[in-house]
């Protein structure tokens, strides 16, 4: 990006910073219900300060975190409300980035639900294996059975390897899993990264993403790194699909390639009592599955979870 473009994109970002749902004059005298996000990207351009296409791309896919390229010809409101999104988080976290990410990996995030569930009063078992979802003559689940014992239970929540028959398929991902010894080349020795590679620049369908973490997040031993590059499979040769990524990560001492099917529930939960979760896509920064556990939330519970939280109260009440 020169220095120009670098001075209109400001420009933009400044338009984003300052819109309000609530202040008509931030709008100004813009209609974002009816502008596309490509018009939204070019609406600098009646003041001679158009981004360029690969700009919008940046913008688009990096910080508004869109998939693909559809997002142009959609109303240009959520793609606002997405960068200011990116935005608050860079600013609410105050660590460089907009994400946050858990020691000792994701594995932690489960743990940490059966801990709270013990709280509770739940009861938990773990590596139990076949488990087979039980139906009374309703077709409602009833109940989870393993190893000749059932668990009885109104509602059942899972993933779609345990129902297969009520779910279907919506795509392959491809998936290349990388040991190395070093950070991913230029970006500036961080011991953690996300590099979003948008479509258009590598002549796909969808993007490509690049995930990498350390022994700073210890999960793997003293002076290693792991990065992931994952892509929806428009190929069966996940090798040569996933180059372009792989490329970026500089000398690799161990690679893994793997594809999986991906699948969405077909069945109608409020008939069966089965909340089966979608499988995981190839985005790293898993909003697609945060927005499906939330979807499922609401299946279940019949209330809508409210994340809201006053910030500055939250700043307070941390610093006392």
């Amino acid at each position: 990006m020169g220095l120009f473009e670098k001075r209109r994109a400001r420009k933009f970002f400044i338009y984003v910073q300052d819109y309000d749902d609530n202040d008509p004059k931030s709008y100004e005298g813009l209609d974002l219900n009816k502008f596309t996000g490509l018009d939204a990207c070019k609406l600098l351009q009646c003041r001679k300060y158009g981004l360029e296409d690969d700009t919008i791309d940046f913008i688009g896919h990096a910080l508004a975190l869109h998939s693909n390229d559809s997002y142009l010809d959609q109303p240009a409101l959520g793609f606002i409300k997405r960068m200011k999104l990116y935005a608050e988080s860079l600013a609410r976290f105050q660590g460089g980035s907009p994400y946050i990410y858990p020691l000792y990996g994701l594995g932690e995030l489960p743990q940490a639900f059966a801990r709270l569930s013990a709280v509770y009063g739940g009861t938990y078992m773990l590596h139990k294996p076949e488990c087979k979802v039980e139906f009374d003559a309703d077709g409602k689940a009833t109940g989870v059975t393993s190893e000749g014992e059932t668990a009885k239970c109104k509602k059942v929540v899972c993933d779609p390897s345990y129902l297969p028959d009520k779910v279907k398929k919506v795509g392959k991902v491809a998936r290349a899993i990388c040991i190395m010894s070093h950070p991913i080349p230029d970006t500036n020795n961080s011991h953690s990264a996300q590099v979003i590679l948008p479509q258009k620049q590598l002549g796909r369908k969808s993007d490509m993403y690049l995930f990498c973490c350390s022994y700073a997040h210890n999960v793997a031993p003293k002076g290693k790194y792991i990065a992931f590059v994952s892509a929806e499979a428009e190929t069966d040769n996940p090798e040569v699909e996933l180059k372009p990524g792989v490329d970026l990560l500089g000398p690799v001492e161990e690679i893994f390639y793997d594809t999986y099917d991906r699948y969405v529930p077909t069945n109608d939960h409020a008939a069966d009592s089965c909340f089966i979760s979608a499988s995981y896509d190839p985005t790293t920064h898993f909003e697609t599955t945060v927005n499906d556990v939330i979807e499922m939330y609401t299946k279940i519970t019949g209330k809508v979870l409210d994340l809201s939280v006053d910030l500055s109260a939250a700043s307070a009440a941390s610093e006392e």
